[in-house]
């Protein structure tokens, strides 16, 4: 079953046409590969980025919509990411990256394309623990900008993952937010 990525919103996408389309802007990218591109640079690959705020008590995620991140693709790979941000006049474009994320989400849709069950594409964003996880949402019908991770739903981890976290091994959400809660709450303090 094809995964389904969300469309990203027509400002965010132009956001980042605009940017690939500046010198100044491709030129003072962080990105040597972006740099150093031949040939035109296309955004594909559209994923909402969530960010993981908390978990409750009950063990349900809190999370919030921070962007939609674009993989930016020069001949047959992908080289560079492009970032977007809400702001008060709109998606605006925010910065361009390289890293082992690129390849690492490349991976995981690859992977997520050959499951059986249809899902939706998205990223979870865990800060706590410098983790990104390509995020199998079951409802493929959302807009991709709302909703918490179900406990069906499956979590990706992105190589490179924090230590005893195996990379692109699908977790249930219902199995790996707990090991997630052990490793973002702080522990108590210890008194004297």
């Amino acid at each position: 079953m094809p995964l389904h990525v969300p469309p990203a919103p027509a400002p965010a996408l132009r956001s980042v046409l605009t940017a690939l389309g500046s010198p100044t802007a491709v030129r003072e990218a962080r990105t040597s590969s972006l740099r150093a591109a031949q040939g035109p640079t296309t955004p594909e690959l559209p994923l909402p980025v969530h960010v993981l705020d908390r978990i409750t008590p009950e063990g349900q995620a809190v999370t919030r919509l921070a962007g939609w991140r674009f993989l930016i693709r020069s001949g047959e790979r992908a080289v560079a990411a492009a970032e977007t941000r809400l702001t008060p006049d709109g998606w605006a474009f925010a910065y361009f990256f390289e890293g082992p994320y690129i390849a690492s989400t490349e991976l995981a849709v690859r992977q997520a394309e050959s499951t059986a069950q249809p899902y939706q594409a998205r990223l979870l964003s865990v800060p706590g623990l410098y983790m990104l996880t390509l995020w199998l949402h079951g409802d493929c019908a959302s807009d991709g900008t709302g909703g918490h991770p179900a406990p069906a739903d499956l979590l990706v981890p992105l190589a490179p993952a924090p230590p005893g976290i195996a990379a692109h091994r699908p977790h249930r959400v219902a199995e790996l937010l707990p090991l997630l809660t052990l490793r973002v709450t702080p522990a108590p303090l210890l008194s004297a």
